[in-house]
């Protein structure tokens, strides 16, 4: 089966070489297709020099978008997810996308051992709350972004989310739809984000784009039920 990867991007010219470079030493990975959101640095560069396909953007429209682009682009049957950040650990990405091809789930989540961080635990809290309450189900790792489905998957949700509501908004849907959804524990490992004002607005638009999500499902909800 040809699996492509989706990896969208914004100002990460330090890190996605090294997580790309790290995603072709995959061989089940037919392609991967780096979706640069509006970038001001050289992310497209550093990207297309580790042997990435590129997708540029002129204006930053927010992570859903730019994996519903990716996944246009993409030609797989399955479809991996992979934040830019993950340099060298992105090869754990090897567990996710066997997983997926040995028809074990429609969909596996990377579960991952995060620091904490002032500011996450609410974001985090949130984000298990509205997967529990839409469906029942207690995920260890609600806000992760690495994750591998099938296409089939993907192009059977509507996915309305916006931003940083991407993980949750598939969580979520995938459930709904009676999808098989796993959870596996790897060793992958992010960027930092601190207690300076940057980490504290990237964590505050988590946390909106959340609310903006469970506002959408509510109203959705609400239309139905009458």
């Amino acid at each position: 089966m040809f699996v492509s990867a989706v990896v969208p991007a914004y100002n990460e010219e330090e890190r996605v070489g090294n997580t790309v470079r790290a995603l072709k030493k995959i061989p089940s990975l037919g392609e991967i297709i780096v979706v640069d959101d509006g970038s001001t640095d050289r992310t497209a560069v550093e990207a297309w020099k580790a042997g990435a396909v590129i997708c540029r953007r002129s204006s930053n429209g927010g992570k859903s978008q730019s994996l519903r682009e990716g996944a246009c682009l993409a030609k797989g049957e399955i479809l991996a997810f992979v934040d830019a950040d993950l340099q060298e650990t992105a090869l754990e990405f090897k567990w996710l996308i066997d997983s997926v091809i040995n028809d074990e789930a429609d969909m596996v989540i990377a579960s991952l051992k995060t620091k904490r961080r002032a500011g996450l635990g609410l974001t985090r809290s949130l984000a298990y709350w509205t997967i529990f309450i839409y469906t029942g189900r207690k995920m260890s790792a609600p806000l992760s972004g690495q994750r591998v489905l099938k296409r089939a998957l993907w192009e059977s949700l509507c996915f309305p989310a916006e931003g940083y509501a991407a993980e949750v908004a598939l969580t979520v849907e995938s459930l709904r739809r009676g999808f098989r959804v796993k959870e596996i524990p790897l060793q992958m490992s992010h960027r930092y984000y601190g207690n300076d004002l940057h980490s504290f607005l990237h964590r505050g638009q988590q946390f909106y784009d959340l609310l903006k999500l469970i506002v959408a499902n509510s109203r959705t909800a609400g239309a139905g039920g009458r």
